[in-house]
């Protein structure tokens, strides 16, 4: 009988890369401060996924070494050397009923704790605070209604990027879509959620201590899936109380004559059909409605009234800040974080390259629609924002009015 030929020096090279492969996956998957680190849990939800997660990892990766190990003992063991073929275990009730039992105690052992934490995450009855959230290509639009919880709140407000909560409180959050299957998912609190359109999901959120949670889409929506991201800011309730009455402050027109008064008028001509500013007034002295149903195809765009208080635009994909005036706000530590986030963008502060970018050229900046074609298959509707052709003052002057929506 031929001797089988031993493995090539080229298959072992290949072996050994493979496995550097994986061992630098693995390193790269335990990286520290990852924003989007399940097994950094910072709330009482993502603290029971977390404590879900290791025993089960632990019996998968043990039932995993105990198949690969059977299987490379058998590989090595049995190889065809021209020997007889080894006993069949065919016909042994003893052996058949126990790899059947055994599998099916671990997997009712897995069950039991997962079907109990599901429950636990799908309780809603002691949320204190409602927000809703919509998904549309490719953003999300954050709406408090009028309650007695989160401090209480009067008037709806609306935003954008960044959803702002108390810290120790236990928030509703009520999504859907506008357009296509969206996935809310704030790693660090809570696991994932489908948004649907037509349908109202609910996922409870709460944050130990201040800072940002960075999440993202997990269901592919489209072109800029990718960038489709969000932010949950958490802020102690004095700081949230703060953040609220900002919100709720009455809208102050540029100085007349100045750099920003001249992006007033730019942006009620260019901007406002489909960006709300909350106070901003036309020429003849009525509000400035926004009109997004009429230019985009999910029928809203972001409500800019305050969005220097934030600190992401364009769906979070973009920074409002400076990388170092950035890494000042994540990197503060929770005593000092509520004050490094209110502070918002300054003009020192402000990430004017990406910024002045967006406005150029959205598009570019970020991938709306494949094929401008598609237009005709949607009464002309863009997906995001459609490029504008501003010249390099109206951006200046743009710029200058954006910087005073504190």
């Amino acid at each position: 009988m031929p001797r089988v030929p031993a493995a090539s020096s080229s298959s072992r090279r290949l072996i050994a890369l493979g496995a550097a492969v994986a061992a630098s996956m693995l390193i790269a998957g335990c990286a520290k401060d990852a924003p989007q680190d399940t097994w950094d849990p910072a709330g009482p939800n993502a603290q029971k996924i977390h404590d879900l997660q290791w025993p089960v990892f632990a019996i998968a990766g043990l039932v995993g070494v105990i198949v690969m190990g059977v299987i490379i003992y058998v590989v090595v063991r049995y190889r065809d050397r021209g020997q007889p073929i080894p006993e069949q275990t065919h016909g042994k009730p003893a052996l058949e009923i126990g790899l059947t039992i055994l599998p099916a105690l671990i997997l009712i052992g897995v069950a039991v704790p997962t079907v109990g934490t599901l429950l636990a995450l799908s309780k809603t009855d002691d949320t204190e605070c409602v927000v809703n959230v919509t998904g549309q290509q490719w953003w999300w639009e954050i709406d408090y209604p009028p309650q007695a919880g989160c401090g209480g709140i009067d008037r709806a407000l609306i935003t954008s990027g960044q959803m702002v909560i108390p810290t120790g409180t236990k928030v509703l959050v009520r999504g859907t879509s506008r357009d296509v299957i969206h996935s809310w998912w704030i790693p660090r609190l809570n696991g994932k959620r489908d948004m649907v359109p037509g349908r109202v999901q609910t996922v409870r959120l709460e944050a130990d201590e201040p800072g940002i949670y960075a999440g993202q889409c997990t269901e592919f929506c489209g072109l800029s899936h990718a960038n489709m991201r969000m932010e949950v800011v958490a802020l102690s309730p004095e700081d949230f109380a703060t953040w609220l009455a900002n919100q709720t402050a009455e809208y102050t027109a540029p100085e007349e004559s100045s750099l920003a008064a001249d992006g007033e008028a730019v942006f009620l001509s260019q901007c406002a059909s489909c960006h709300q500013v909350d106070g901003l007034l036309t020429a003849d002295g009525a509000p400035a409605i926004a009109a997004p149903e009429t230019r985009v195809y999910a029928g809203a765009a972001p409500n800019l009234t305050h969005l220097m208080s934030r600190n992401t635009f364009a769906g979070a994909t973009f920074d409002l800040l400076t990388s170092s005036c950035r890494e000042a706000v994540w990197e503060a530590s929770p005593e000092e974080f509520g004050a490094a986030y209110l502070a918002g963008v300054t003009p020192a502060c402000l990430n004017s390259v990406d910024l002045r970018e967006w406005l150029r050229n959205a598009p570019e900046k970020k991938p709306m629609y494949a094929d401008p074609t598609e237009l005709e298959a949607t009464d002309f509707l863009t997906r995001g924002m459609p490029y504008l052709a501003l010249s390099e003052e109206q951006i200046d002057q743009l710029v200058a009015y954006l910087l005073e929506r504190q």
